[in-house]
């Protein structure tokens, strides 16, 4: 089904160690708007979906993985200079005791990610207007982790995935509209 292509969608650059950071931006990585869940849940949605709009589950799912991609990329690299006296300032020593610097699907606050932050009615109306609504909670957690930096290099990466969240948006509106004027004439399925 994939291709990888073994490069990031967008450039991640940070201009400096940031532990504070990487474990703000763990939010994006295992929280319940995050990168994982939006792609999980799109990605399950597909299967009862009208196949006039199962691509754009298919497409965004898959991109959101590529967005999971850029997030571990940036914690990676706010940490990976970091001293142990500098994660533990920044609240990261419980990770460190369990995962060292590895990477755990886990939010901001250190709550392990699970499988009820998956959204999936069945109905495709219900489902589409949940993922509109988790692209705008994401949207939004990417604006309060712009304004939480003051690293340029961080904030252009950041920025660019505020974006995605605002395209994604539309497109789910977008395919609302095509099944609510399908929904007048015939079943979805």
């Amino acid at each position: 089904m994939w291709v990888y292509e073994k490069k990031l969608q967008y450039p991640v650059r940070v201009s400096k160690c940031d532990p504070h950071m990487a474990k703000l931006l763990l939010e994006q990585y295992g929280g319940a708007d995050g990168e994982l869940a939006a792609a999980l849940r799109y990605l399950n949605q597909r299967y009862t979906i009208p196949d006039k709009v199962i691509g754009l589950l298919n497409d965004i799912g898959t991109e959101e993985f590529a967005h999971l991609e850029m997030i571990a990329t940036m914690v990676y690299k706010l940490t990976k200079d970091a001293t142990l006296e500098q994660l533990k300032a920044a609240g990261l020593d419980p990770h460190y005791v369990n995962h060292d610097r590895a990477l755990f699907y886990q939010n901001a606050a250190g709550d392990p990610w699970t499988a009820t932050y998956i959204q999936a009615k069945g109905d495709p109306i219900a489902d589409l207007y949940e993922d509109i609504a988790a692209e705008e909670k994401a949207r939004a957690t990417y604006q309060w982790l712009i304004d939480m930096t003051d690293d340029v290099d961080l904030q252009d990466s950041l920025k660019f995935l505020r974006e995605r969240e605002v395209v994604h948006s539309l497109r789910f509106r977008e395919a609302v509209e095509i099944l609510k004027d399908d929904r007048g004439t015939k079943k979805f399925f």
